[in-house]
């Protein structure tokens, strides 16, 4: 589905990027850790850049096509708001006929007690139901805390309610993961 100028946002070690740049697609990685760049750069990807997600109006004046998060890199919303922002931003930096692919991990698709308690604990906090607060440790480092986003596919919906987005399709393999294709709204439709 990917097309075009690919952006790919969380990039990691560059799996996706490099294999849309073979295929002949100019790809832009991203990702937080200039680590993960330089393995990005190192492993032959082209164009590998250390920007936060909340950093991408600063790839203006670029035009992507696609613009990919995967690896449930949709949960770098974090949340409704920043989502929400976020979009906004991806609209400046994308052509007329763009796309999003994210992969999605629909919280609700898990019966454990455990999680549903803590859906409900947000819910009356004010905060999405699969919102969730982590950091990442390895050994001795430890990173800073971050909300992480998880949504089903009516509460995507709902983040796209009244955005420049909205749900094309989600692809769906019976399990809690699922990929939604996520177009641009044509101007007249606005």
């Amino acid at each position: 589905l990917a097309k075009g100028r690919v952006l790919d946002v969380g990039c990691g070690g560059g799996r996706h990027a490099l294999h849309l740049q073979r295929k002949g697609l100019r790809v832009t990685g991203i990702d937080l850790s200039p680590l993960t760049v330089k393995i990005c750069k190192a492993r032959g990807l082209k164009d590998a850049r250390a920007l936060p997600i909340e950093g991408i109006d600063k790839l203006r004046p670029a035009r992507y096509d696609t613009v990919l998060m995967l690896g449930n890199n949709f949960g770098l919303f974090g949340s409704f708001k920043k989502a929400r922002t976020l979009l906004a931003k991806f609209h400046g930096i994308t052509s007329e006929s763009a796309l999003i692919i994210a992969e999605i991990l629909d919280p609700y698709r898990n019966g454990d007690p455990v999680h549903l308690r803590y859906h409900r604990i947000n819910k009356r906090r004010g905060r999405m139901g699969g919102q969730v607060r982590l950091r990442v440790r390895y050994r001795d480092l430890v990173g800073p805390w971050h909300d992480y986003l998880l949504v089903s596919k009516p509460e995507l919906r709902g983040i796209l309610s009244g955005t420049d987005w909205r749900l094309q399709r989600a692809i769906e393999d019976g399990g809690a993961q699922y990929i939604a294709v996520i177009e641009k709204r044509a101007q007249k439709q606005r």
